[in-house]
């Protein structure tokens, strides 16, 4: 918050020192350009760099936990067992949920076309007793 207050104070004086002079040129404006630019990079620069900090204190953070759980539970890694329990499981559901989807879809398509079968049918037997035949 304080970065942000600093660059709209630089940003607007220099905005108001090259609106002061007589004449606003170019080479003012473009000195005021490059300024902001700077700033903002140099900003963008330390964000950047807290950021990464964050990062590397967190992903530390949450594998010392791992690690920590993992001697107190003598699981390190989900694999062999575990793993396979784990797959076996998420497949079943995948599949279940695969078998549901196709059963609803088969339906409805079903229905569909056995309400279109009559539809049709209906509007044929209409178009003949309605029109006079010539």
């Amino acid at each position: 918050m304080r970065i942000h207050y600093l660059l709209m104070t630089g940003a607007l004086s220099l905005a108001l020192a090259g609106t002061a002079a007589a004449q606003s040129t170019t080479k003012t404006e473009a000195k005021i350009h490059h300024a902001l630019k700077k700033a903002g990079n140099t900003i963008k620069q330390d964000a950047g760099d807290v950021g990464s900090a964050a990062h590397k204190t967190l992903k530390k953070a949450g594998n010392d936990t791992k690690a920590t759980l993992g001697k107190a539970t003598g699981i390190h890694k989900v694999g062999g067992d575990v793993g396979k329990a784990a797959h076996s499981v998420s497949h079943a559901g995948k599949r279940a949920g695969a078998q549901i989807k196709h059963t609803t879809k088969q339906t409805a398509a079903s229905a569909h076309h056995t309400l279109t079968k009559t539809g049709k049918q209906t509007k044929a037997k209409v178009d003949t007793t309605v029109r006079k035949p010539e």
